[in-house]
């Protein structure tokens, strides 16, 4: 037994000895991995993607985890070929590289060597070597269309003095641009008289508008109604060798019920021209056996009967109808239509000039109408031009309606205008509030047939020349005048017989 009880006394006196040695070594450290960078997931643009267009490009490029990208990383990043880098932006998962000067037909590689992305976790490796690369569709250069006009009118059975009017506005097409205001809606030379007091010159060529049809759907009390049979107006204008110009801004009935109770019972909510005054439907109209159908065709008919008034008499009429159809339907759709035969889109706007073109000429044997379309005037629309043109068969003049805060030679416009039948067309600008500066007009070389300037009365019924409104209170008393006097713009004075 006391065998045993030593040699257990023995064996654990080395076991504390050895213990006693092992606490006295040094320290021995775990060993540690490094944890992998950040990996990209996607791109977008996606590596090797092809024909993106634009000048400026935004690359995005998506991680697996949150990163960073110092600044001295930044400098590290290169796009060749000639393309700037603007900005590296990091945020959360996503590294955003803005990029411009990129040019159509070239492929871009973005470059970020290893370690230019950067994790967020302790002894972490930095991104991979990085490369996206895309390449840019090739556009042809734009080259403006030139102005050259056709020589004839659409209508080959053309009044003579139809086409001695076109004939001068060839001639002076980009030469002189001819002054051009809107009548009230008195159908008289009020505002043509008003700017001949103000300035001593008469514009050449006066606006007038069909605006109270009495087939279309204004009561005979309402105090603007018009008797259109009495021509003296626009004959004044013509015997003294101005120009006459006629629009319609077209009344139509809400429904079948108001048509049907008549004119003087008819629940007139203003005018009726406007979407939100009529649910009027252009689709319906061009239907021959509907209601709608019905009426549109009495209403050519009734302002046919006008129109021939003036073609007895041999005056020739600039015809501006359909105006400003597609308004914002470009941008809003529907419900941005200003007027009912632009809510529906172009197809049934289109057919209805055709409609209205077919019966003025070949079925009412009217011969001395100028025909002018005229698009919306929606900023930024004018690639939607070509979709609302009813066709190079139809349409004499394009006209652009122009309302903004400025003077500027409406460069823009002109040039849409020009290229959408590549220059065969003459242009002008059939509707404005601040008169563009004939000078800069001249300078840009945008050759503007007229300008007319859209009529303007105070709450007395008295003709303004300068609204407050932003849209022309540019046409101060002192540009009046200077308008008007321009050696680049003609006025009724200096108009040759054209009869």
């Amino acid at each position: 037994m006391m065998l045993q009880h030593y040699m257990k006394r023995f064996l654990f006196g080395i076991l504390s000895l050895g213990l006693l040695l092992a606490g006295c070594q040094e320290p021995v450290d775990p060993v540690v991995e490094k944890v992998a960078g950040p990996k990209l997931v996607s791109s977008d643009p996606a590596d090797g993607a092809k024909d993106l267009t634009g000048e400026k490009l935004t690359l995005v490029m998506t991680f697996d985890q949150n990163i960073k990208c110092p600044s001295a990383q930044r400098e590290k990043i290169t796009v060749d070929n000639g393309a700037v880098i603007d900005n590296v932006n990091p945020n959360m998962a996503e590294l955003k590289i803005e990029l411009s000067s990129l040019e159509g037909g070239k492929t871009y590689s973005v470059y970020l060597p290893a370690g230019t992305v950067q994790g967020y976790k302790t002894d972490q490796d930095g991104s991979d070597e990085i490369r996206v690369s895309f390449s840019m569709k090739y556009i042809e250069p734009y080259v403006p269309s030139d102005l050259n006009p056709v020589k004839t009118l659409v209508n080959p059975n053309a009044s003579q003095q139809a086409k001695n009017v076109y004939n001068f506005l060839l001639e002076q097409s980009g030469k002189k641009t001819l002054s051009g205001v809107q009548s009230s809606h008195s159908h008289k030379n009020d505002f043509i008289d008003a700017v001949y007091n103000h300035t001593g010159r008469h514009p050449a060529l006066a606006g007038y508008d069909f605006l109270f049809l009495q087939f279309s759907p204004t009561p005979d009390n309402w105090s603007w109604v018009q008797n259109y049979n009495d021509i003296s107006a626009p004959k004044e204008q013509w015997a003294a060798n101005g120009l006459v110009n006629y629009m319609w801004h077209w009344n139509v009935p809400n429904s079948k019920t108001d048509w049907d109770n008549g004119v003087n019972n008819y629940n007139f909510d203003g005018y009726a021209f406007y979407c939100d005054k009529t649910s009027f439907d252009i689709r319906e109209a061009l239907k021959p056996g509907t209601w709608q159908n019905y009426f549109i065709m009495k209403d050519i008919e009734e302002v046919a009967g006008y129109l021939q008034l003036l073609e007895d008499e041999n005056i020739p009429v600039i015809w501006r109808p359909l105006h400003e159809a597609a308004g914002n339907y470009d941008l809003y759709g529907p419900n941005g239509a200003w007027f009912w035969w632009g809510r529906h889109g172009a197809e049934p706007c289109k057919q209805l000039w055709r409609l209205l073109y077919d019966q003025l000429v070949n079925v009412y044997g009217l011969d001395n109408l100028i025909w002018v379309w005229t698009v919306d005037v929606t900023k930024g629309a004018e690639d939607q031009y070509l979709d609302w043109y009813p066709g190079d068969e139809y349409v004499d003049i394009l006209g652009v309606d122009i309302y903004e805060a400025n003077t500027d030679a409406k460069t823009r416009q002109y040039q849409a205008l020009v290229d959408l039948t590549k220059g065969k067309k003459l242009v002008t600008v059939s509707e404005c509030g601040n008169i563009p500066d004939p000078a800069k007009c001249m300078e840009a070389g945008n050759k503007w047939s007229w300008f007319m300037v859209w009529c303007n009365s105070d709450s007395n019924g008295n003709i303004v020349l300068t609204p407050s409104d932003n849209n022309f209170k540019l046409n101060t008393s002192d540009y009046w005048k200077q308008v008007m006097s321009s050696p680049y713009v003609m006025t009724r004075e200096d108009m040759p017989s054209l009869k």
